[in-house]
C-alpha cells in the first residue's frame, strides 16, 4: 500500500508539473500580440526579388573567385559589403567607420590568412544596449583546381537576404520607425573551415553577450530541396525552441499573421543524423544561451559544389523567406520584453 501511494504521489506531482508547463506555454502564445502589422509590410515591401537578385549576381560572380576565406576574392567580397552599408548610409559598430572585425591569422590552427567579419549596425532608441544579432557568413570554397566555387546558394543567398534586411531596417529608421533595440548585421568569415568567424565573434564580442537578445541565422535560403520540389513554399527552421520556447512560438505567430510558408521543424529533431543545429554559425551563440532561429532550405545537388551559381536561385522565393525573417527581427527588436529563456519556465 505504502509503496502504491508513493507512486501514486509521484505520478500526481508529475502531472502537476506537466500542466503547470503547458499552461506557461499556452499563456506566453497568449501574451504575443503583433501589433505593427502595417510598418512590418511596409517595409518588407521593400525586400524585393529583383534586387536579391542584383545583389546575388554580383556577389556569386566570378570577381569574388569562390570567396574563400583569407584569400583575395573573401577580402574583395568584404569591401563590397562595407562599400553597400556605407552607401546606405548604415554605420558600423566599430568606432562608426570601421566595418570590419578583424581576425588574425594567428587564431587559426590551420594555414588561413587573417580574415574579417564585417559589422553594420542600427541603434535601438529606448533599449540601444539590447542588442539583436542578424547573421549571414559570406565565405565559400574559393577556387580548387581550376574551378571557382561560386556559393550562389551557400551563403551568396543569406548574404543578398540580409543585406535586402538592413536596407529596409534602415528606410524605416530615416522615415521615423527607429527600432527600440539595436540591430547588429553581421557578415561572419570563415564559417565554411569550422564556425570560427563566429566563435570569435563570442569570444570577442562588440556587445555583451548577456545583453544580446537573440540570433537569427540566415544560410541556405534561395533554392528548393528534393522533398518540397512540388511545395516550395517553406522554409526549414533549426533551434528556435531549444533556448526559448517563446522564441518559437513568436516565429510561428509572424509566419501565421504574414507569410504562411510551411515551416519545416524535420532538422530540429535532437536526434536527426545531420546535425544541422551544430552545423552554422548560430551554434556559437547558442552555445552562450543566446536564443537562436536558423534559416535554411536544405541541401540540393549543387550544394558544395561549383555548380551553385545564382540562375539557379528562385529570387521570388527568396524574397518572401526574406520578408519572414525581417518581420521577426521587427518583432524581436521591438516587442516591450526580452525573450523568456526555458530555463526561466
Amino acid at each position: 500500500m505504502k509503496l502504491f501511494l508513493i507512486a501514486s504521489i509521484f505520478t500526481m506531482v508529475g502531472s502537476c508539473a506537466t500542466t503547470k508547463y503547458s499552461t506557461k506555454i499556452q499563456t506566453l502564445k497568449d501574451n504575443i500580440k503583433i501589433t505593427d502589422s502595417t510598418t512590418i509590410i511596409q517595409y518588407a515591401n521593400t525586400i524585393k526579388a529583383s534586387e536579391l537578385k542584383d545583389l546575388l549576381y554580383a556577389f556569386a560572380g566570378p570577381e569574388f573567385e569562390g570567396r574563400g576565406t583569407g584569400e583575395k576574392g573573401q577580402k574583395d567580397a568584404a569591401n563590397f559589403l562595407k562599400t553597400y552599408y556605407q552607401k546606405e548610409d548604415i554605420s558600423s559598430p566599430i568606432n562608426d567607420s570601421v566595418y570590419y572585425q578583424c581576425i588574425p591569422e594567428t587564431y587559426f590552427s590551420k594555414d588561413i590568412n587573417a580574415t574579417e567579419n564585417v559589422l553594420a549596425f542600427i541603434k535601438g532608441v529606448e533599449k540601444p544596449e539590447e542588442v539583436l544579432i542578424i547573421s549571414a557568413h559570406y565565405d565559400h570554397l574559393g577556387v580548387k583546381d581550376s574551378l571557382v566555387y561560386f556559393g550562389a546558394d551557400d551563403n551568396g543567398s543569406g548574404t543578398a537576404a540580409l543585406l535586402e534586411i538592413a536596407q529596409a531596417f534602415k528606410q524605416a529608421e530615416t522615415e521615423g520607425f527607429s527600432p527600440k533595440r539595436s540591430v547588429l548585421f553581421m557578415h561572419l568569415t570563415a564559417e565554411e573551415i569550422g564556425l570560427e568567424g563566429s566563435r570569435f565573434y563570442t569570444e570577442n564580442p562588440v556587445f555583451p553577450l548577456n545583453e544580446t537578445i537573440a540570433n537569427l541565422n540566415i544560410d541556405m535560403v534561395g533554392r528548393v530541396d528534393k522533398t518540397h520540389k512540388d511545395n516550395p513554399n517553406y522554409l526549414y527552421l533549426i533551434g528556435a525552441d531549444r533556448l526559448s520556447k517563446e522564441l518559437h512560438l513568436l516565429s510561428e505567430k509572424v509566419n501565421e499573421t504574414f507569410y504562411n510558408l510551411t515551416l519545416d521543424y524535420k532538422y530540429n529533431d535532437e536526434d536527426d543524423v545531420n546535425k544541422y543545429y551544430s552545423r552554422s554559425d548560430h551554434f556559437n551563440f547558442a552555445k552562450h544561451n543566446i536564443p537562436v532561429i536558423f534559416y535554411f532550405n536544405g541541401v540540393h545537388e549543387d550544394y558544395h559544389k561549383s555548380t551553385d551559381t545564382a540562375e539557379k536561385i528562385n529570387y521570388e522565393l527568396l524574397e518572401k523567406r526574406a520578408k519572414l525573417i525581417f518581420a521577426t527581427a521587427w518583432q524581436l527588436a521591438n516587442r516591450q520584453n526580452r525573450l523568456f529563456l526555458n530555463e526561466s519556465m
